[in-house]
């Protein structure tokens, strides 16, 4: 036995991941979920909000990062809707619009959230460092219409709505460093507050941020957008990936302790 312990096969190990990975999913349980403090003060700033306030989401992220990020974009625009927040969205990634356009459809109409009332799209504009700037002048003269068409100045949401002077908060969702630039150009010269969604490798690189204030709150890759989904109570997919890599965790470890047990009694036992 201490020898079969010792030199499993390796497919009885693949076998079990395998199993890790299936059962979770037809699993209803979610397991407990740590909420971190960067998550917690994004999820309360926009919480303390009052209802009518204005923020802008900027997608920028492609589909190579949207399983991470899209779960983060779906528990914000729900808390925003649900609170009566309207959001602004938008993308400096020029892969970005339509996953974008069509995320934001579809948790307005689960919300019941207006186009040109509780949200608009606006779009793509090239440029990345030039649109920031341009729209802490003035949004229209960057984006003159939203993604579908419509001038700005037929949308009734935009109507008081000039530049980052009416906008409570930028939440960059992101894939690359262009909360970087958000906070050089428009928190620095625009006084915008900043906050962040980031894929998992970019997490080290926005804790320096944090420290210094110019980030409000951070969601940290797909354990952030768990914890997000925990504090609207609306367990979705990132709860479900989390689940998941919970279980294989605990099979690894699971498979660690029994071979270091079997090693320990292998060698007293030729003691």
């Amino acid at each position: 036995m201490l020898d079969k312990l010792m030199n499993i096969d390796r497919r009885i190990v693949f076998i079990l991941v395998a199993l890790a990975v299936i059962i979770p999913t037809k699993l209803s349980v979610n397991l407990p979920v740590s909420v971190s403090e960067p998550t917690q003060k994004l999820y309360d700033y926009i919480d303390d909000l009052p209802a009518g306030a204005t923020i802008m989401i900027a997608f920028d992220y492609g589909p190579a990062s949207l399983p991470e990020l899209h779960p983060m974009a779906r528990a914000v625009l729900k808390q925003c809707f649900e609170k009566n927040i309207r959001v602004i969205g938008l993308t400096l990634a020029a892969d970005a619009p339509t996953l974008a356009n069509t995320l934001m459809e579809e948790v307005a109409e689960e919300n019941e959230a207006m186009v040109g009332e509780d949200y608009v799209f606006l779009g793509y504009r090239p440029g990345g460092t030039l649109v920031i700037l341009g729209m802490g002048n003035s949004i229209a003269s960057v984006f003159d219409s939203d993604y579908s068409g419509t001038a700005l100045a037929e949308i009734p949401m935009m109507e008081n709505i000039k530049n980052y002077d009416q906008i409570s908060l930028l939440l960059d969702l992101a894939s690359g460093s262009t909360t970087e630039g958000w906070i050089t150009y428009a928190n620095a010269q625009y006084d915008l507050r900043i906050a962040s969604g980031v894929t998992g490798v970019l997490i080290s690189q926005m804790y320096p941020f944090l420290q210094t204030g110019q980030l409000v709150g951070l969601i940290a890759g797909i354990s952030g957008a768990a914890e997000y989904e925990d504090l609207i109570d609306t367990p979705a997919k990132a709860m479900k990936w989390i689940n998941i890599e919970s279980f294989v965790h605990l099979l690894i470890v699971g498979l660690v302790i029994l071979g270091n047990i079997a090693f320990f009694i292998r060698n007293r036992q030729e003691e």
